[in-house]
């Protein structure tokens, strides 16, 4: 039985993960900062252990991994925190505010991450979702956007470190979760997919072989289908 741990996994894309996985026979630790969602997410699960706490905790990663066991075949760094809503502006950016989303954001996965790399097998996986904004410059956007490419530069960095791993980013393209509502308050985002339709470009990452770097849902999509 495969073993995947996951962050941000109480709703939006990590919980539609999540329950793929599941149908495929899957043990999963799951990870996310509220836990009565995520209770209530893993009840439905068939083989599912919630840790309810903050990626950022040291204590919390350690028991991530501990409960993964001795062998770990993927890890999702899904979890992040847009920081303020609406988006400010760089010069009006509370530089405390934008500390603690690169400590969610870059460090606390990179720190997962290794923690959990001895216990990851060769043709193993790292998954670490990302967007957009971590390369395209949008007004308003520079600090969500920036955590997210220093996050994508060290997953480059680490996919070339360890060339044995399957080490990708993956921005699944707008969705319409909880995090791209905050991202746009008042508006509507009934137009955007649900997170469940970027679960079948993940699939293809996670069962195929492709060389390490960063990918796109969408152009992943012909593979899935």
């Amino acid at each position: 039985m495969p073993t995947a741990i996951i962050t941000g996994a109480s709703r939006g894309l990590g919980l539609a993960l999540a329950r793929a996985l599941d149908e495929r026979g899957w043990r999963l630790v799951l990870d996310a900062r509220g836990a009565e969602a995520l209770e209530e997410a893993t009840r439905e699960l068939n083989d599912a252990v919630a840790v309810p706490g903050d990626v950022s905790d040291p204590a919390h990663r350690a028991a991530l991994v501990a409960l993964a066991g001795p062998q770990l075949d993927l890890l999702v760094n899904n979890a992040s925190i847009l920081g303020p809503s609406p988006q400010p502006e760089l010069a009006d950016y509370p530089l405390d505010v934008l500390t603690r989303v690169y400590e969610v954001n870059v460090l606390a996965p990179l720190a997962l991450t290794q923690a959990a790399l001895t216990h990851i097998p060769d043709g193993g996986v790292v998954l670490n979702v990302t967007s957009d904004a971590g390369i395209e410059a949008y007004d308003g956007w520079g600090g969500y956007g920036s955590s997210k490419a220093a996050f994508e530069q060290w997953t480059a960095v680490l996919g070339v470190e360890r060339p044995k791993l399957r080490v990708y980013a993956v921005d699944p393209g707008d969705m319409r979760t909880q995090m791209h509502q905050e991202a746009f308050p008042g508006e509507d985002i009934s137009d955007r997919p649900l997170p469940e339709e970027s679960v079948p470009a993940l699939l293809a990452l996670i069962d195929g072989d492709l060389p390490n770097g960063r990918y796109r849902a969408h152009d992943l999509a012909p593979a899935a289908a």
